[in-house]
This record gives C-alpha cells, structure tokens and sequence, in this order.
C-alpha cells in the first residue's frame, strides 16, 4: 500500500495513509533537519533505527499508563497507529538548559547545564521555525494544558528512568485527541526528537547532524542506543 496509493498527508519526516478502521499507516521518512544550522537532509538507514527506539518507546509509556498511538511495527519503516487529530502544538520538557533555552534566553543558563526540575514549555508548530507560545493562548482555544503538562512530565519521568544511565536532555512530544475525547501522544519517540547523552558524554541525537557529522558516523552512533535499551 506504502508504495502503490498516495498518501493522505505527507509531512518532513512521516508519509500516512489514513485506514477504514480508525487507524493509519505511518511510513518514516530518513530526513534530518535543523533549522536554526540551516540543513535538510535524508539519511539513509535512520529511519529503522527511529522506528526500533519508538516501539521500545511505546510500550514503556504505555506500561506508565499514558495512552499512546503506536499500535505495531509492520515493516522496517513503517507502522500501525490509530488516528488522532491534533492542533498544531507541541510540548517540550527540558532537563537541561541547552537548545533554545540557551539560544532564546542568552545568559539565563549555562549550556548544559542540569535544572532544578523539568521545565515544560509549548511550540506553535509553524514553518519555518516553530514559536514559543504562552499558555493562555492554548487555554483560549480550550486546550487541556494541565493535562497535557502532567502527562508530559510522566512521560519523561518514564524515559528518563527506562533509558538510564543515558541521559535525557529534552524531549518533544505531540498530543491527539483520540475518539474518545482523550489524550494519546501521536508524536515519534526516537533520536530525532530528543536530546540523549551517552555515559561517557556523548551525542546520541540529532545534535550530531546539527554538528555537521556525516551520515555513517550519525548512524552508528543511533546504533549505540539500541544497545542500552530493553
């Protein structure tokens, strides 16, 4: 189906097509970009690595009773998940100040530098950069901010515990609302959305192609993860 029938909505990183019983077919797309170092590339062979981080991903949240998208893996890049619609928001939690704590707020922090507790900051997901937003603006449209807050932190409480002793900077993550009017992440877990740090201090993200390193030593680095995880 992946390869015969367009997809329904076709986004930087995901192709899905939309399935008569709710659900939808998720195909990741090897792409990487950053916008603030100004690159947009395809990676060969990072999207299984992705896909492999995400389902582990999934059933961890899952066991920590947040409700979560990803129903199964069907192929080396693509998987089963039901369908959620949601706005155009995203939620970050920070354990360490770096990104764009650092870069919007120079002098607040030291890069890298740990926080005294997560903090929880809201994107409007916008091309081409995506904008902090204050949250009575999403209370306006009648969001569930504390909800989506609580299950954040919950969520980074899980990884962080599960993905010990590599450390998890920040994390972004998506919220759809399911049939039933609930909550449910939709947002892949994966080295592309989180910032990870090997025990001996190393990248394990994106922030080696945010660096400029070249696609074999990303993807060998994306393996490492996987050795670490359960």
């Amino acid at each position: 189906m992946a390869r015969t029938v367009q997809p329904d909505i076709v986004g930087r990183s995901k192709r899905l097509w939309r399935l008569p019983d709710g659900r939808c077919l998720v195909q990741i797309v090897p792409s990487l970009r950053s916008f603030t170092y100004q690159r947009d590339e395809m990676v060969e062979r990072t999207g299984p690595l992705r896909l492999t981080f995400y389902e582990k991903a999934a059933a961890r949240i899952e066991e920590a009773g947040v409700a979560c998208a990803f129903r199964e893996r069907v192929g080396p890049d693509t998987y089963l998940a039901d369908y959620c619609p949601a706005p155009p928001f995203e939620v970050i939690v920070k354990n360490r100040a770096t990104g764009s704590t650092t870069r919007k707020y120079p002098g607040l922090f030291e890069d890298g530098a740990p926080l005294p507790r997560p903090v929880v900051k809201f994107d409007y997901r916008v091309d081409p950069e995506d904008q902090p937003i204050g949250e009575d603006y999403l209370r306006a449209l009648g969001l569930p901010v504390e909800e989506m807050r609580e299950l954040a932190l919950t969520v980074n409480e899980t990884l962080r515990s599960w993905l010990h002793p590599v450390d998890v900077w920040d994390m972004c993550l998506i919220f759809g609302v399911t049939a039933e009017g609930g909550l449910s992440v939709i947002s892949e877990i994966s080295q592309d959305c989180m910032r990870l740090r090997h025990e001996d201090g190393s990248p394990l993200d994106k922030d080696l192609f945010r660096d400029g390193v070249d696609a074999d030593e990303i993807v060998n680095q994306w393996s490492r993860i996987l050795d670490v995880i359960r």
